[in-house]
């Protein structure tokens, strides 16, 4: 770079509907112009996360329209991925850090690939040590988890934790998490916080330990030996006919008790699996709720919609198609770290630029030379 200036960050304002969140913060903004980066922001893009302008400016970010912020810059960072045309101004081969949904997205995919942009998907970041704090699937499912919970038990018409009153008891509320991984942890723990009777169940028989750990109690399939249902990256891999039988038929005894259920689970490039039929429903009592966390890749739970409350048999489903961004302020407060780590961690202090390796670099580059070339994508 010229003068071995520092690159030029675009931090651009979300046009996603119900889109909350930003891909950075004033902390993190400081942080990365202390290594060198000229930071731009968007006018408003913090708002909906209780950001300021002034805040960012502050903090040594320029802030502008979108015009002015793009105009010449080498990074764009975002939280969903811009489409094409509201990167105008940008550097060509610039490149653009976002959650991409590639799978779905393939279009918007070769749409960058053909404006000859660098596509960096934080969502395929590998499950790795070294790539936990850039993690932003972690750190998204953390949250949504924790609010999963909270929405349920906002809906639910009685209350979480026994009582003992000098008008009688009232009982424990039984909560049942489908699905242990990041946001099922979450979902166990804040339901044990807020006192109801807590127990779970995974396809991934090492998460049985974990449930323990939390004062839940494991729900498994004891009958079916030699199936981990442990698939890459820590995720749960489609089962055996003969496991999927024995589960339904043990979820079916177990959900029927049950008056609050959170359901996780996802399987990458894929659509999520049913987990609750229409029958198993019928079987809760009135007034039960169900979460559905992956009611935007297909649902977990059969008739449930995204952001709506259903109500069948008595029983609301509820699920939102961007959990996340009902913790605006947390959630971008924790993807912009995520960003951060990742764009520290490749740091160049004497080019004064980010060098991304191999391990990771292909990991998430979706494009580059006007070219699809993630493996993923391809294979």
């Amino acid at each position: 770079m010229e003068g071995n200036e520092g690159p030029v960050i675009a931090v651009i304002a979300e046009r996603a509907e119900g889109e909350t969140r930003v891909a950075a913060i004033p902390e993190t903004v400081k942080k990365l112009t202390k290594l060198g980066a000229r930071l731009r922001v968007e006018s408003g893009a913090g708002v909906k996360a209780s950001v300021s302008d002034a805040e960012y400016a502050d903090a040594g970010a320029e802030v502008g329209d979108r015009a002015a912020t793009l105009n010449g810059a080498d990074w764009v960072l975002a939280v969903q991925a811009p489409e094409v045309l509201n990167l105008g101004g940008a550097k060509a081969g610039a490149k653009v850090a976002a959650i991409f949904d590639p799978f779905r997205e393939k279009a918007k995919v070769e749409a960058y690939a053909a404006a000859g942009f660098e596509a960096m998907a934080m969502e395929f970041m590998p499950r790795i040590t070294r790539a936990q704090s850039m993690d932003v699937l972690s750190s998204q499912s953390n949250l949504a988890g924790y609010k999963a919970v909270l929405v349920a038990a906002n809906l639910y018409g009685r209350a979480f934790p026994m009582m003992m009153t000098a008008a009688g008891t009232i009982t424990a509320a039984k909560a049942f998490v489908m699905g242990v991984g990041v946001a099922g942890l979450q979902a166990i723990a804040t339901a044990r916080r807020l006192g109801a009777q807590v127990s779970a169940t995974d396809v991934r028989s090492a998460t049985k330990e974990q449930i323990q750990s939390l004062g839940a109690k494991p729900i498994f399939v004891e009958s079916v030996a030699g199936i981990e249902g442990e698939g890459s990256g820590g995720y749960a891999t489609e089962m055996s006919e003969e496991y999927q039988k024995a589960q339904a038929e043990l979820v079916s005894s177990h959900i029927a008790k049950q008056d609050i259920v959170i359901t996780t689970a996802l399987i990458p490039g894929r659509p999520a699996p049913r987990l609750i039929s229409d029958t198993q429903i019928a079987t809760m009592r009135a007034g039960s709720v169900i979460f559905d966390l992956a009611v935007a890749q297909g649902g977990n739970v059969e008739g449930s919609v995204p952001d709506q409350v259903v109500e069948k048999h008595g029983v609301k489903i509820v699920g939102y198609s961007n959990t996340p961004a009902h913790l605006p302020a947390d959630a971008s407060a924790l993807l912009a770290r995520n960003f951060f780590n990742f764009l520290s961690a490749f740091w160049d202090g004497e080019k004064n630029e980010v060098v991304l390796d191999e391990e990771i670099g292909d990991a998430i580059r979706l494009t580059q030379g006007g070219k699809v070339v993630n493996e993923r994508l391809l294979g």
